[in-house]
């Protein structure tokens, strides 16, 4: 709040709606990704030695062995329980025995997590005969083995929305609990009760202790956070576990069991009444659609959801006309592919004898069904060209064992004419030395004409400076190409003023006409030098009598003929 300038929560709840990118700021500050490899050393220590032979033991080598990494975050701990099980059942038989499902709420940590990609000071903790075993060295980095990744399975999951993971052996859930309520803690345990196998292991962080959940789990060993869940006697037991255990254990009205039950039912219900104000929206309602307490109480139509992702006040008025529910199924809710979500809509009119009193909304989330189904119809296609293909592959794999003997002939041609290319590469190396010596040769030469066109350069404005007579020189077009000192110094232009621009629209004391007519004859005869005696007016205002002689000039870069007028003061006799 501080840092967007939100007074109150009211201020910093208005710019969250504001601003679509302010959830990923505030979602990325409250996350706490503090981890580390073989975290709490003794603990681990206990893992291997009193953990895992005994899950191993139970398991046939053809039953894999399921664990759950729950908040792995950028994933150390969950790389660290991978090596123990490797290390006990052997890299080989690893990927093939175990499945490690590692999740967290955070995408970015998730995306570090799976690359298994680690700094110098992040493997610290590493012992070097591990890390020399399942790591690989990439620059500054390490990478955990690619072919024993493959048995870790990242994905985003949350711990109070989310279904839990079953069948489980181990479920690894350290230090992250502590970051929940109690009641939020009794919720998320309770779901982990279900989920794991009854000859199953739960490991916690040194933070976490299950005081309040004897009913739940039991310690092992406490000291080092391992717990068993203790059994339910039926199947009835079993899903009492995973109601929303923040309901209160005293005895309640039976209105208010009711009211509790509609509003952690695990389907999405709203309640409009008559005149289509909103009455209650349960907590998945809430969730889903962005409802908050202060929409309870206003009229439908003024709740974005009564449009989308489906219009709702024209279903509703269809259901009271036809006196039945209405059922649409596969309504697409969400922007992002990865978010979208799919619900089928039960709409009932709700009536009191004949009257109609209100309606209830039912939305059921049927994405899973709908990913299952996409995934059936891929599955479906991808068997029956596993059926073509197999017969093919069969084909290939005996041309294949007879290619390999003639691959082998190959690469030791190839690795000899290896060596001839490197023999080539050595000469190619000795030319391009010799090349570049020739270059640093032509650079010096270049060097040399070049210091030569300064030193002319120098030398023809030595002598242009030193020239007593007014020195200009016009192209075809009349434009001025050179003016000299002593030009400057009759007619107050400077050099800057008076070159690329037409003579005749210099202000200077000069009959231009005349001039002009001068220039023409001599560019017109080609060889021909014209001379005239003029009037002219000096910069200072003072007639004076000057000499000019007009000489044809033949240009060097071929732009055409230009005129040389040498132009100087005589003296009064």
């Amino acid at each position: 709040m501080g840092e967007v300038g939100s007074q109150t929560y009211t201020d910093y709840q208005d710019h969250l709606q504001a601003n679509a990118d302010e959830f990923a700021r505030l979602f990325d500050t409250i996350l706490i990704n503090v981890t580390s490899f073989f975290r709490d050393p003794e603990q681990w220590d206990y893992l291997a030695e009193n953990v895992i032979p005994v899950l191993l033991s139970d398991k046939s080598s053809t039953v894999p062995i399921r664990v759950w990494s729950a908040g792995c975050a950028s994933g150390q701990e969950a790389y660290s329980a991978a090596m123990l099980f490797a290390e006990a059942i052997g890299p080989d038989a690893f990927p093939r025995r175990v499945k490690i499902y590692c999740t967290d709420v955070d995408e970015g940590a998730l995306a570090v997590a799976r690359t298994g990609s680690y700094s110098a000071d992040e493997m610290e903790a590493v012992p070097a005969a591990l890390r020399e075993k399942y790591f690989e060295k990439a620059g500054n980095r390490f990478l955990f083995r690619t072919e024993l990744r493959r048995a870790l399975i990242f994905g985003r999951h949350d711990l109070i929305q989310d279904a839990p993971i079953s069948r489980l052996d181990l479920l690894i859930c350290r230090n992250t609990l502590m970051y929940f309520t109690p009641d939020a803690q009794d919720r998320v345990l309770a779901q982990f009760n279900y989920a794991i196998n009854p000859s199953g292991f739960l490991f916690l962080g040194k933070a976490e202790m299950l005081l309040r959940q004897a009913d739940l789990f039991r310690s092992v060993d406490l000291k080092q956070r391992v717990f068993v869940k203790v059994p339910a006697p039926g199947v009835r037991e079993r899903l009492a576990a995973l109601r929303d255990v923040t309901e209160p254990r005293s005895q309640s009205s039976p209105q208010k069991l009711q009211q509790m039950a509609g509003h952690v039912a695990p389907f999405g219900q709203m309640l409009v009444n008559a005149e289509g104000v909103v009455v209650s929206a349960n907590a998945l309602m809430r969730t889903w659609f962005d409802i908050q307490d202060a929409d309870v109480g206003r009229p439908l139509q003024d709740l974005e959801m009564s449009y989308r992702p489906v219009e709702l006040r024209s279903l509703i008025d269809r259901a009271h006309q036809e006196g039945r529910g209405l059922t649409v199924q596969d309504i697409e809710q969400g922007g992002k592919s990865e978010d979208v979500m799919h619900f089928d809509l039960r709409v009932t009119p709700l009536r009191e004898g004949t009257t109609p009193v209100g309606t209830s909304l039912v939305f059921d989330d049927v994405t899973r069904f709908y990913d299952l189904r996409g995934e059936l119809q891929r599955s479906q296609r991808e068997l029956e060209t596993a059926y073509e293909e197999l017969q093919s592959t069969n084909e290939e794999l005996e041309t294949t064992n007879e290619e390999l003997q003639s691959t082998i002939e190959e690469l030791e041609t190839t690795n000899e004419e290896l060596q001839s290319s490197n023999e080539e590469l050595e000469t190619m190396n000795e030319e391009l030395e010799s090349t570049n010596s020739e270059l640093q040769s032509f650079n010096d030469e270049l060097r040399q004409r070049t210091e030569e066109v300064d030193q002319v350069n120098a030398f023809l404005d030595s002598i242009m400076s030193s020239l007593q007579l007014g020195l200009i020189v016009v192209d075809q077009r009349l434009e001025v190409r050179m003016w000299n000192d002593r030009s400057e110094e009759l007619w107050g232009v400077r050099l800057e003023e008076a070159v690329g621009q037409p003579l005749v629209n210099l202000d200077i004391g000069l009959p231009l006409d005349e001039v002009v007519r001068m220039i023409r004859s001599a560019a017109h005869d080609g060889a021909s030098t014209q001379e005239a005696v003029l009037q002219a007016v000096n910069r200072r205002g003072r007639g004076i009598t000057v000499r000019i002689v007009a000489s044809p000039l033949k240009v060097a870069d071929g732009r055409g003929s230009a005129v040389v007028l040498l132009l100087e003061q005589l003296k009064k006799s």
